[in-house]
């Protein structure tokens, strides 16, 4: 008995071993991902006049709130942030919605010009006008300076339809016939098969939607720059990062009020707050659309 337990003891040690080896390689990978993030969160909650002297890594060394009441105090940041979440929710609410309806029309093989389109779409992802064929037609039909250019341009995307379709085809085909024979037209099996069973990509290509809309700042520099109640919070951060200096930062965020305000905070500590103010908002998402990354809708629908 003793010569059959060592080997099982020599197992459980290497066991272990390469276990607390992926431990240790994931927790490095874990602390590199988090301290930036840190860093910035820190430099943020952090006095200005004690920023300057360096030395800030994870925790602030002298705690204040002072940046953030800059960042909330003044109105375009306000304005920018209003902007930036009702375009996030409607382009991406109305980015499902035109994706999941598309796609279930190119997974129907019944539907005669099936091929046609998706290859027209195909070729959409590999070619592109450029960008002053796109400003000029943005122009003509009148978006400039309206808030209709953060959602029509970018309603459908031609790779999420994709992906869409292809968990639409591995749906089973079955409950699809089923609905038929009840009696249901497409809109029904659209709304009451497709859509209850399509939850986990929904939700997938509903959170690239909206982190694209939240992340996007270039066609507010193209097409709204000009309109500051049309700004959004991104597009406010990027001119804070590019006005590095306290006196052009000091002026577009509009920190002229008295001496003090402007020694109170920095250039640098504002870029870490608006940092975080653009971050959390979008980064808060995730925990509630994670579940639907793996959940299998479709385990035991139909057994053949």
């Amino acid at each position: 008995m003793l010569f059959r337990k060592e080997p099982r003891r020599k197992i459980r040690l290497k066991t272990r071993v390469m276990d607390g080896l992926i431990m240790l390689i994931l927790l490095l990978i874990v602390i590199v991902t988090i301290y930036p993030f840190l860093n910035v969160l820190a430099i943020s909650l952090n006095d200005a006049n004690d920023t300057i002297k360096g030395g800030i890594h994870i925790f602030p060394r002298v705690f204040t709130l002072r940046n953030y009441e800059e960042v909330f105090k003044d109105p375009i940041l306000i304005t920018a942030f209003i902007n930036s979440v009702v375009r996030t929710v409607l382009g991406a609410g109305l980015g499902v919605i035109s994706t999941m309806m598309v796609a279930y029309v190119l997974s129907r093989r019944d539907f005669f010009a099936r091929k046609a389109v998706a290859t027209l779409f195909a070729i959409t992802m590999y070619i592109s006008g450029g960008m002053i064929p796109e400003f000029l037609l943005i122009k003509e039909l009148g978006m400039i300076n309206s808030f209709s250019v953060y959602i029509v341009p970018g309603i459908l995307g031609v790779y999420y339809i994709y992906i869409v379709r292809s968990f639409i085809d591995g749906l089973p085909s079955a409950l699809q016939e089923a609905a038929c024979i009840d009696g249901a037209n497409d809109l029904q099996i659209f709304m009451r098969v497709i859509l209850p069973l399509c939850k986990p990509v929904m939700a997938t290509i509903g959170l690239y939607y909206a982190v694209s809309h939240w992340n996007s700042w270039f066609d507010t520099y193209l097409f709204n720059s000009s309109n500051p109640n049309l700004t959004t919070l991104q597009y406010e951060l990027m001119k804070v990062l590019n006005n590095s200096n306290t006196a052009a930062a000091g002026h577009m965020l509009k920190m002229k009020q008295h001496a003090q305000t402007v020694r109170s905070v920095s250039p640098q500590s504002m870029r870490m707050a608006i940092t975080i103010v653009a971050t959390v908002p979008i980064l808060a998402v995730y925990p509630f659309v994670q579940k639907y990354f793996v959940r299998g809708m479709t385990l035991g629908a139909v057994k053949d």
